[in-house]
C-alpha cells in the first residue's frame, strides 16, 4: 500500500499573488503530488500551502518550494504580524497513511540536508525531527525571529542543523528555514444545543490540555492563583494534545466548542468527541454533532468506526465504506451540513478518478469486459476475483456468526475472523487490476523500438523484467487465495451451521483461484531466461496448488458431513 505524507510549508509572502502563484506552480510540476490548499494572509504576510503524495515526490516538491521562495522573497524587506525568520519559514512533513513517524523524520532530515547543502540556507529541525532537544519547540527555533538571526548565526548555540552557520548577503535574503516532522492536526468543532458562549467555554476548559486557571476559593469569580514564581496555576483538562475555546456561530445559531487536536495518536478524534459529550452532559448541555474543518486522514474515520462497532458488540470485519458511515453517524459529522468523505479524506482526494479499474465495474460490466475481444482482463484477474469471493464468503459467515442469537459472548471471536477475511479480500481485489496491469506492462515492453543493437538489448531486458513481474503477480494471488482457507476452515468448523454451505462454496472458489493463478504462473514463467528464478517459483506454485486441492477436498467432506447431520 502507498505511503502518503502531507507537507505544509509556510512562505513569508501573503500579499503578492504573482509570487504565491510562482511558488505553488513548482508543486504542480512534480508528478505524484497533489496541491490541496493555498491560504494567503495579507495581515500576516504569510501563505500556508498544503500538498500531499508519496514521500519522495513530496520532498522533491518541498525542495522546489523552498528554492523558488528563496529566489522571489527578500526577508530584508519583509514585514508581517506572524512570527517568521525565513522566506520559507516552516516546512513540516506529516504522516497520513501507511508510514511511521520515524520514517517521516528520516525524510525530514534528508530534505533538510538537501536544502542546507544545495541552497545554502540555514536549517533548524524542529518537533519530532529535532536534533537538539530545545529545538523541538518551534518558538525556540525562531527566538528573536529574522531580526536576530544575524547575531545568532556564527555562535555554537545557534549553529544550524544543516546549511551555513554564517551571515552573508545570501542568508540575509533567504533567512533560515525550520524543517520538521509532526503529527496531523485535526480542527474540529462540536455543536452544542445552547447559545451560551460561557457554557461552551466552560466545556472547552474542562477538556483542553491547558485547562483553566485555579481560582481563590474555588469560585469562578475568584482571582487566579499564582505560584512562587508569579505564574498562574492551571488545572489541566482531560485531553492531552488539545487546544479548545468556546464561541457562538451566528450562521448556525448555536454555540460550539472549537478544538485543535495536535496529536491524533495520543487523542483520537472519537475519544475527544466522547469526552466533550461527557463534559457537556455534566453541565446540562448536549452535543448534537460536530464538523471537521479542512481535511483528515482516512484513519481518523476508520478508527472511529471500529470504536463504535466494538461498543455495539458488532463485527469489525465490515467494509471500509460501512466503517466510515458508522463514524459519520456516530459523531454527527453531517449534523449541520452534508459530509462527503470523497471531499474530506486525503487518501480519497489522491485517487486517480480517471483511471479505469476493473473492481469498480458492475458485475455485468466486468463480465462483458471479460467476454470482449480484448485479451485483458484474463484468467489471472478472474482467478484473483474468485479468491476475493472466497474470502468474502468466509467473512460473511463470520459476520453472520457474530450476530447469531445466543452467541453474543462470541461476537469478538468472529469479529477477529471477519477482520482477517476482509484483509485477504482487499488484497485479492487489488490483484484483480494488478494482474491486468502486469499484462499491459508486457505489451508495452514489446512495443519498444528495436532498430539499433542498443534498442534491441534494452527491449529484451524490458520484456524479461515485465514477464518476471507478470509471473510474480499470479503467484501472489496463489499465496493470498490460499490464506483464505484458514478463515474458511474456521467457519466450517465453528461458524453458524446454517451458513456452512457458503463456506463450502468459498473453498471451491479458493481452490479454483489457486489453480487458475497457477496456470498463469506457468505460462508466464515459460518465457523467462532466469532459470533459477523460474525453477524456484514453479516449485513453490506446485506446493501451493497441491495443498489447495487437499484443503478443498477435506473441507467439502466436512461441509457434507454437517449437511447430512
Amino acid at each position: 500500500m502507498k505511503q502518503i505524507i502531507e507537507c505544509v510549508p509556510n512562505i513569508s509572502e501573503g500579499r503578492d499573488q504573482n509570487i504565491i502563484n510562482q511558488v505553488t506552480a513548482e508543486i504542480e510540476k512534480v508528478e505524484g503530488v497533489k496541491l490541496l490548499d493555498v491560504d494567503p494572509g495579507a495581515t500576516t504576510n504569510r501563505t500556508v500551502i498544503t500538498f500531499v503524495g508519496e514521500p519522495e515526490p513530496v520532498c522533491e516538491a518541498a525542495f522546489r518550494v523552498v528554492k523558488k521562495a528563496a529566489e522571489l522573497i527578500d526577508m530584508r524587506v519583509h514585514h508581517g504580524d506572524h512570527p517568521r525568520q525565513g522566506a520559507t519559514d516552516v516546512c513540516p512533513l506529516i504522516p497520513v497513511s501507511n508510514i511511521t513517524m520515524d520514517e517521516v523524520v528520516k525524510h525530514a532530515h534528508k530534505l533538510a540536508e538537501r536544502i542546507g547543502t544545495e541552497l545554502d540556507i540555514p536549517i533548524y529541525c524542529y518537533e519530532e525531527a529535532a536534533q537538539v532537544p530545545e529545538r523541538r519547540n518551534l518558538a525556540y527555533c525562531r527566538t528573536g525571529e529574522y531580526e536576530s538571526l544575524s547575531s545568532r548565526l556564527g555562535t555554537e548555540q545557534w549553529k544550524p542543523d544543516f546549511g551555513p552557520n554564517a551571515w552573508n548577503d545570501h542568508v540575509a535574503q533567504t533567512g533560515a528555514t525550520q524543517v520538521g516532522a509532526r503529527d496531523f492536526l485535526v480542527a474540529i468543532n462540536y455543536n452544542l444545543n445552547t447559545t451560551s458562549t460561557r457554557r461552551a467555554n466552560a466545556i472547552a476548559f474542562d477538556v483542553r490540555e491547558k485547562g483553566r486557571p485555579q481560582r481563590e476559593g474555588g469560585k469562578v469569580t475568584g482571582k487566579p492563583m499564582k505560584d512562587a514564581d508569579g505564574n498562574t496555576i492551571m488545572i489541566p483538562g482531560t485531553l492531552k494534545c488539545t487546544k479548545a475555546i468556546g464561541w457562538f456561530i451566528e450562521e448556525y445559531g448555536i454555540a460550539q466548542v472549537s478544538m485543535n487536536i495536535t496529536n491524533i495518536a495520543v487523542t483520537p478524534v472519537h475519544v475527544a468527541f466522547e469526552e466533550v459529550c461527557a463534559k457537556a452532559a455534566a453541565r446540562g448541555v448536549r452535543v448534537s454533532g460536530c464538523e471537521i474543518v479542512g481535511l483528515i486522514p482516512k484513519k481518523v474515520l476508520i478508527d472511529a468506526g471500529n470504536y463504535y462497532l466494538a461498543r455495539q458488540q458488532r463485527s469489525l470485519g465490515v467494509s471500509e465504506e460501512e466503517k466510515i458511515k458508522i463514524a459519520i453517524k456516530s459523531m454527527g459529522l453531517d449534523d449541520l451540513k452534508p459530509f462527503d468523505p470523497k471531499e474530506k479524506v486525503i487518501e480519497y482526494l489522491l485517487e486517480d478518478h480517471t483511471a479505469k479499474r476493473l473492481v469498480d465495474m458492475t458485475c455485468t460490466a466486468f463480465a462483458n469486459e471479460t467476454a470482449s475481444e480484448s485479451p485483458a482482463p484474463g484468467g489471472g484477474s478472474i482467478s484473483a476475483y474468485m479468491g476475493a469471493l472466497a474470502a468474502s464468503l468466509a467473512t460473511m459467515v463470520a459476520n453472520l456468526s457474530s450476530h447469531k442469537a445466543g452467541w453474543d459472548d462470541r461476537w469478538e471471536e468472529f469479529s477477529n475472523w471477519a477482520v482477517k477475511g476482509q484483509a485477504i479480500k482487499d488484497d485479492l481485489l487489488h490483484l484483480v487490476d494488478e494482474d491486468t496491469n502486469a499484462f499491459n506492462r508486457i505489451m508495452d515492453a514489446f512495443g519498444l523500438p528495436k532498430k539499433t543493437d542498443d534498442e534491441k538489448k534494452a527491449r529484451t531486458a524490458a520484456i524479461q523484467e515485465a514477464t518476471k513481474y507478470a509471473t510474480e503477480v499470479p503467484f501472489r494471488t496463489m499465496q493470498k487465495a490460499f490464506e483464505a482457507f484458514e478463515v474458511i476452515r474456521a467457519m466450517v468448523e465453528i461458524g453458524n451451521p446454517n451458513s456452512v454451505t457458503d463456506a463450502g462454496v468459498g473453498a471451491l472458489c479458493a481452490r479454483s483461484a489457486v489453480i487458475g493463478a497457477g496456470l498463469n504462473v506457468k505460462i508466464n514463467a515459460a518465457s523467462l531466461k532466469d532459470e533459477a528464478f523460474k525453477a524456484h517459483i514453479l516449485a513453490e506454485a506446485e506446493k501451493i496448488e497441491h495443498a489447495a486441492i487437499a484443503e478443498e477436498q477435506e473441507l467439502l467432506a466436512a461441509v457434507n458431513k454437517k449437511i447430512n447431520g
